[in-house]
């Protein structure tokens, strides 16, 4: 499976699932990213952490360990 960690720049996915349980997966699901939801890969931070996505029409940056528990196609 991929996961948003391994999306490349400029590349629009869909989410299938979030891994993980609990005040991490409440937190992510917060961030509006839900299954089913197209996430734009916008860019890498220099270093490659954090990543910046747009979801639902605005700009998200998710460090690259939360990046990883998002499954997407």
């Amino acid at each position: 499976m991929r996961t948003l960690k391994d999306v490349q720049c400029g590349e629009t996915v869909t989410v299938i699932a979030i891994k993980g349980e609990g005040a991490i997966k409440r937190r992510i699901m917060d961030m509006g990213i839900t299954k089913g939801v197209e996430i734009y890969m916008r860019k890498f931070a220099p270093l490659g952490d954090p990543v910046e996505i747009t979801v639902r029409g605005y700009e998200l940056s998710l460090r690259k360990s939360d990046a990883e528990l998002i499954l997407v196609q």
